[in-house]
């Protein structure tokens, strides 16, 4: 009887452990195409507030998940990603997107501004191991459209200043014929 009861539970260690196999192998499959993975620690966030923050992350593509430190551990060893076991202690969400970095950055920075609890910890830019004073630097940056926008201005107050010149040069020309 206990050999088979011993056999049963070898067989349910090895379903439990191709079942986490599975589940690293997906994680590093998705940091490796992501633009933007943050590790992010949420101890003292209501389960309301992690709602709220799902949703703001899904109107920018994003993907939050609580997964196991040593799960996502070595799904970034899998990915080749190294420099981020030291911020996988304690309760660690993980944030992905695999379009946009910038918004979903900009918004745990936001969420982290108004939660003193949430930090983040670390993470992922296009490939680059990043610390969490360079993801808020980026995050601190306005948006390419604001950016775009503000070169245009700048494009455009120089093209009316030419203009405003040339008008002088004519109406000096045509004063002094």
């Amino acid at each position: 009887m206990l050999l088979i009861g011993g056999e049963l539970l070898k067989m349910a260690n090895e379903k439990i452990i191709k079942q986490k196999e599975e589940e690293v192998n997906e994680l590093a499959e998705k940091m490796k195409s992501a633009k933007l993975v943050l590790l992010t620690d949420y101890r003292g966030i209501t389960v309301t507030d992690v709602t709220n923050l799902r949703t703001t992350l899904r109107k920018c593509n994003s993907e939050y998940k609580v997964i196991k430190n040593n799960i996502t551990r070595r799904a970034l060893e899998k990915a080749g990603f190294e420099g981020l076991n030291d911020k996988l202690v304690g309760p660690t969400a993980v944030i992905l997107n695999s379009e946009d970095y910038l918004d979903s950055a900009k918004a745990i920075y936001e969420y982290s501004k108004e939660n003193d609890f949430y930090k983040i910890k670390g993470g992922i830019i296009d490939g680059k191991v990043m610390t969490t004073e360079e993801i808020i630097t980026l995050a601190k940056l306005p948006s390419r459209e604001t950016l775009l926008s503000m070169l245009a201005g700048a494009l455009l107050g120089n093209i009316s200043k030419l203009a405003v010149a040339l008008d002088q040069v004519r109406s000096q020309k045509e004063a002094n014929a």
